[in-house]
């Protein structure tokens, strides 16, 4: 383990500040809280799973230069923009619809289905890699340069810290926001919890759209 001491100074700073990001809500805790109260404990477990692949994903483009590159490409950091805008109000408008017409709360069988965790790791990964909030955090972590220089298995272990990280995080809220205490209390005022998540993701689309670059 010797190869990897040099390394753990930049590695620290690093996941601090992805510490940090994974512990501030955003577009990511709101879509955990959409599925895990509208399909599951086993789904929103599902959506956190994808969540850390689209880090480990942003870290692999961290240690491949993703800051640079979006410095010198101006259309991709546009584009990535776009798409955000795009996936944040389409999950707006769900949480809109639901609160207008709320799907009725079966915790037993729910917690038990499967047949939606292929599509919530998906919308988990999508929501991650088109998250305006973790590729900001992400540029900050590149100019931490964790990695620079360091050879492939310096890299495969940056990369898997930050799955375990991202995973540890919104897997608890995952399952925080899957229990039937919180199930419970959202079946008496769930028509205002999905308004307001749908109000937020539309909040955050519009400060992606308005903002400068």
């Amino acid at each position: 383990m010797e190869w990897l001491i040099p390394y753990l100074p930049g590695f620290t700073a690093a996941y601090a500040i992805q510490a940090v990001s994974v512990a501030s809500p955003g577009p990511g805790v709101a879509l955990l809280l959409g599925i895990a109260l509208s399909q599951g404990r086993a789904c929103a477990v599902a959506a956190s799973l994808g969540i850390a692949a689209g880090a480990a994903c942003l870290a692999l483009a961290t240690t491949q230069g993703l800051g640079l590159l979006m410095e010198r490409v101006a259309w991709l950091s546009t584009a990535i923009r776009l798409a955000g805008i795009c996936y944040l109000l389409w999950l707006a408008v769900k949480a809109w619809r639901r609160a207008i017409q709320p799907p009725s709360v079966a915790i037993a069988r729910v917690d038990r289905a499967a047949t939606g965790l292929p599509r919530a790791f998906i919308a988990g990964y999508l929501m991650q890699i088109t998250n305006p909030k973790a590729i900001v955090f992400w540029l900050a972590i590149a100019t931490v340069g964790a990695t620079d220089g360091a050879p492939l298995p310096v890299l495969a272990v940056f990369i898997a810290g930050a799955f375990a990280l991202s995973l540890a995080g919104h897997g608890a809220y995952a399952v925080l926001l899957s229990s039937s205490p919180f199930r419970l209390a959202y079946d008496h005022a769930r028509r205002w919890i999905e308004a307001a998540i749908g109000s937020f993701l539309a909040y955050v689309a519009f400060r992606l759209a308005t903002e400068r670059s």
